[in-house]
């Protein structure tokens, strides 16, 4: 009986995806299953490579799925001989690298809760996250480990890179296999996002059936099809570069390709030349990286499908890309809460890409743009795009319109999330954080646009004292250094006081409204 991956068009998606189709994928089913099985271990078979790591500093690390699976056991192994129990939470700040993919899978192997930590976290963004998972075990480099030296009943294991003597050492003496026995209603991974509300940081907590409906968005979303190789820089830390970039293909057996370290275009092209990769999705700042650097036409590329995410792509780099790739980026659209609702079929002969468009609804997802009382809005009028769930309409935040084929187009964010090169952040994080700082008095953050990130961060603030550039450099190191090296305030405005709503909020739309004002002309 043919499988999902069989077929290749959009006709054929709309026809043939179900729910029993998408489970046809796996080989467990809707009581028992464990996503570190479904990732690695019925791969282990044919010597098949699972992972190749770009490392930014030059070296490629080629991790095979049989070598995978064994030491993703013994790891497990390992947690099970320290205490570590089915349930508890595991926090990894690790880059991408042979002990990340050990630690994540055999985390879930045993039945833990694998909590991947962006490594460029600071005290302050580390502590809000490590205390709202309640996370029993961090596991990171020693260098990192300090930084929580004092947290409270927190376990710090500090890796040492894994093809040193250490962690080798330490799991050798474990059996290479543990029989998995999670259900498929348990938790597996707490996904850390800013969110789509002026929240501080919280968990979405995925169980281990999320691996199932994420194959919506690797069939149609990043077009990922048996044969094909795979590459996605983002980091493992957040959705795009954990789910999409590396869950669902190695669910289906592919080889995939992951970036650590500083990002640069240059070393990323030299790694999809060298090792012949076909598919690439990435954020679109990625792109317009690869665009400003000036080296594409020194690497030989193997692309035949190019998806981003994150946020719109300028048509300049669309432009660029097709230019050289012979192939029409395309988008991929959802959030961390609801997933991929909109795709644009990559590698489908007959879906037509709109240059600009989001794309259409996965098979089987209500997606509608929706006015203030909740009506559909016509075709041209923008609205908030929202998705039905269990016979309601869940916001995105997002604007946006359809065109009179049923192609949806984005219309800027409809909260205070701020994105900037792809990255999600909370504006409630960053003033949080300067707020903390003994000469602020008060904060307010809000993107701005940005022509390489989209949009940057920028901060207004009131001080005891009148501000300069020397007080803004000390607060953009100050959140830098405790927040993530990309998340700070790039631009700083010193204020008398900030704009105020009736009921005492902060009037960030007057905010945004200066922020243009003070722009300089193009």
């Amino acid at each position: 009986m043919p499988l999902l991956t069989d077929y290749l068009t959009h006709a054929d998606a709309e026809a043939h995806c179900s729910s029993d189709a998408l489970w046809a994928l796996f080989e467990g089913d809707r009581e028992y299953l464990n996503i570190a099985h479904e990732c690695v271990d019925r791969h282990a078979r044919g010597g098949r490579t699972a992972v190749i790591v770009a490392r930014a500093e030059g070296g490629d690390d080629c991790i095979d799925y049989a070598g995978l699976a064994r030491d993703s056991a013994r790891f497990a192994h390992l947690l099970r001989a320290r205490g570590v129990l089915p349930g508890d939470r595991i926090a990894m700040m690790l880059e991408p690298s042979r002990a990340f993919y050990v630690c994540l899978f055999g985390a879930m192997k045993l039945g833990a809760i694998a909590v991947p930590l962006f490594t460029l976290f600071g005290p302050d963004a580390l502590r809000l996250r490590l205390q709202d998972c309640g996370a029993k075990l961090l596991i990171t480099h020693p260098a990192r480990a300090s930084l929580l030296a004092d947290f409270p009943g927190l376990a710090v294991l500090p890796l040492i890179e894994f093809d040193d003597a250490g962690l080798a050492a330490l799991l050798a003496e474990y059996p290479a296999s543990y029989p998995t026995a999670t259900r498929a209603d348990d938790l597996a991974i707490f996904q850390y996002t800013s969110g789509t509300t002026r929240e501080l940081p919280e968990a979405v907590r995925h169980t281990h059936r999320a691996v199932v409906t994420l194959m919506l968005a690797a069939l149609y979303g990043s077009g990922l099809r048996p044969g094909d190789r795979f590459f996605c820089p983002s980091s493992p830390a957040w959705g795009h570069g954990l789910w999409h970039g590396t869950l669902a293909p190695l669910a289906l057996g592919l080889t995939i390709g992951a970036y650590a370290g500083r990002f640069d275009p240059v070393r990323l092209l030299e790694a999809l030349s060298e090792h012949r990769f076909n598919n690439l999705a990435a954020a679109a700042t990625h792109y317009r990286m690869i665009r400003n650097s000036g080296a594409v036409g020194r690497y030989p590329l193997a692309l035949q499908k190019i998806s981003f995410t994150g946020e719109p792509l300028d048509s300049e780099t669309a432009e660029f890309l097709q230019q050289h790739t012979s192939h029409e980026p395309a988008s991929m659209y959802g959030t961390t809460e609801v997933g991929v609702v909109l795709v644009c079929y990559p590698g489908a002969p007959d879906f037509q890409m709109r240059r600009g468009s989001l794309g259409k609804p996965v098979p089987g997802v209500q997606v509608s743009v929706r006015d203030a009382s909740g009506n559909e809005c016509p075709p041209g009028v923008t609205g908030e795009i929202m998705v039905r769930r269990r016979d309601r309409w869940i916001p995105t935040h997002d604007l946006g319109r359809t065109d009179q084929d049923g192609y949806f187009y984005h219309g800027g964010r409809a909260d205070d999330v701020i994105i900037s090169a792809g990255w999600t952040m909370s504006a409630v994080e960053i003033e949080d954080t300067l707020l903390k700082h003994p000469e602020v008095l008060e904060a307010a953050a809000i993107g701005v646009p940005d022509a390489l990130r989209g949009q940057v961060v920028k901060a207004y603030v009131v001080c005891r004292t009148p501000g300069d550039e020397v007080l803004a450099e000390t607060l953009r190191e100050f959140v830098r250094t405790r927040l993530s090296l990309h998340e700070y305030p790039r631009q700083i405005a010193f204020v008398n006081e900030l704009p105020k709503t009736p009921a005492g909020k902060i009037n960030r739309r007057v905010l945004r409204q200066a922020a243009v004002n003070s722009a300089p002309s193009a």
